[in-house]
């Protein structure tokens, strides 16, 4: 099951009314080789919920995304860029990408919050959610491995943000704003550090 590493930017906090406006992605085989990377502004329909609060995050203004491509020719191009890189040959006329998609895993920090918007996102173009309804959370995996790190006198960061866990195991941000394909790099460099610890871990 390959897994797609994703951050998300949004105009405001509200699926259905907020949008997307920035997607990165990592992708990786099974065995954590990467495949890819990434990224993409997009303009939103409802320019009028962009919100400051929101620029203040990502610092990308509607100006920033006056070239950016709308959302309903992202996806398209970013489901066929995953199948590419997986080498997955699907036929010229196939729209529907399901078939081709339904095993890659998505993951992410909060992840739930992202599939979220990137769902809302497939209702309003009518499309299909194609990936795999297993999911990786970077926030839920990180309380359960640093719960059994403190058990065993280790020492664990003081909060689950990505900055905290990153941090603890010796990355970081290069910028103080979010970037999506940065968040999702250095996501993927967490996960791929908390999965290798897993495999170490023994029952008594």
């Amino acid at each position: 099951m390959p897994f797609l590493v994703l951050d998300l930017e949004m105009s405001g906090p509200e699926p259905g009314y907020n949008e997307i406006i920035q997607l990165g992605a990592v992708l990786f085989d099974d065995n954590w080789i990467e495949k890819g990377q990434y990224l993409t502004n997009v303009y939103p329909e409802n320019a009028e919920a962009f919100t400051a609060s929101a620029e203040k995050v990502h610092n990308l203004s509607l100006a920033d995304l006056d070239d950016a491509p709308m959302i309903y020719d992202v996806i398209p191009e970013f489901e066929s860029w995953i199948c590419e890189k997986l080498n997955i040959r699907v036929p010229p006329n196939q729209i529907d990408k399901t078939p081709f998609l339904r095993n890659v895993v998505i993951c992410g920090q909060s992840v739930m919050h992202d599939i979220n918007f990137l769902k809302q996102a497939y209702i309003d173009e009518k499309l299909k959610w194609p990936f795999s309804r297993t999911l990786v959370d970077l926030h839920t995996l990180s309380y359960f491995v640093f719960r059994i790190l403190q058990k065993n006198g280790k020492p664990t960061p003081k909060s689950l943000s990505l900055t905290a866990i990153a941090a603890h195991f010796g990355f970081e941000r290069e910028d103080s704003f979010h970037n999506a394909l940065e968040d999702a790099i250095l996501t993927a460099q967490c996960l791929k550090t908390i999965f290798a610890l897993g495999d170490g871990f023994r029952m008594a």
